[in-house]
């Protein structure tokens, strides 16, 4: 086994308001989570975005970003007339939303082509998504995703899955209790966060969350919390991880950045509980800079100095 498959949708990013200029980038929350994957990974360690593309300006340039900073795209399908999702990102101090113009993004068909998308997650180290990645999905295309995903899982390949709950990407609370459910019966490690638990099943504190996804048969589970504990589960062991204090100027991809540091450390062979500690010094300092996606150099010399400074 070898290399690193997130799969899900990236977009256009427009941050960093300044009345009407705006900075454009490329994210979203798997593409988030793989830029800090492939920061903390050696060159030549292959590290895949699977996702669906256009072939308009913007998804080329898209394309040369990714291949400009080492991700590739694996099988993924470019699609004629198909075109990116786009985001902004509005400001309360540190504290960020969003405003989305999504519906027709190509994204949505990353699931069209069953024998690419298997093709794409062949013979990885780990194949992560999220929530987001089955709330984008047409419910034929959503099972086509899960069954591709249990075919890596029964080749050897670790599934990771952050539940990132978004109400207003799905159709209802209960579609999005059953295929989140449906997705976390496959997954070796979960990475929930608390309050999107806590909204979508009424969980009361993060030992209740642990609880129900060990429940479902998940061995390694982190359950973020913000700048609060996150609570580590595994190898029988239970650890409270604190967090790091950063002087957040946006909190935009804090957990993604969490979960491609985190999921980094556990490829490098650290115990869960370390890991997470790597996590949280990361995604402290992602949130010093505006945008979801911090320079890599940065990245790295937070998750190899382990808060010292």
């Amino acid at each position: 086994m070898s290399g690193f498959a997130s799969i899900g949708e990236c977009m256009i990013e427009l941050s960093g308001a300044a009345g009407d200029n705006w900075r454009m980038g490329f994210a979203g929350d798997t593409f988030n989570t793989i830029w800090y994957v492939r920061a903390l990974s050696a060159p030549d360690y292959a590290v895949d975005y699977v996702s669906a593309f256009g072939d308009d300006p913007f998804s080329r340039k898209q394309r040369d970003f990714f291949a400009e900073n080492g991700i590739g795209i694996a099988k993924s399908p470019i699609i004629s007339g198909a075109r990116p999702g786009l985001y902004a990102i509005t400001l309360d101090g540190a504290e960020r939303s969003f405003t989305y113009w999504r519906s027709d993004a190509a994204a949505r068909r990353l699931a069209s082509d069953r024998e690419a998308l298997t093709a794409s997650l062949k013979g990885r180290d780990i194949v992560y998504f999220s929530g987001i990645t089955l709330a984008i999905l047409a419910p034929a295309d959503r099972q086509t995703l899960l069954e591709a995903i249990a075919t890596a899982r029964e080749n050897g390949s670790r599934i990771a899955f952050d539940p990132n709950y978004r109400p207003r990407l799905w159709e209802n609370v209960e579609t999005a209790r059953a295929a989140i459910g449906d997705a976390m019966r496959l997954a070796d490690i979960a990475l929930p966060t608390f309050p999107d638990e806590k909204d979508l099943f009424g969980d009361a504190v993060p030992t209740v969350t642990a609880a129900r996804l060990t429940a479902l048969g998940v061995k390694e589970i982190v359950v973020k919390d913000g700048t609060g504990p996150a609570l580590v589960v595994a190898e029988g062991h239970e650890e409270s991880v604190p967090a790091v204090t950063a002087n957040a100027v946006d909190t935009t991809g804090a957990g993604d950045s969490f979960n491609g540091a985190y999921l980094s450390a556990r490829l490098k062979g650290l115990a869960p509980a370390d890991a997470a500690r790597r996590a949280h010094c990361v995604a402290a300092r992602v949130v010093e800079f505006h945008g979801a996606l911090a320079p890599m150099d940065e990245a790295r010399e937070a998750f190899e100095k382990l808060c010292e400074a």
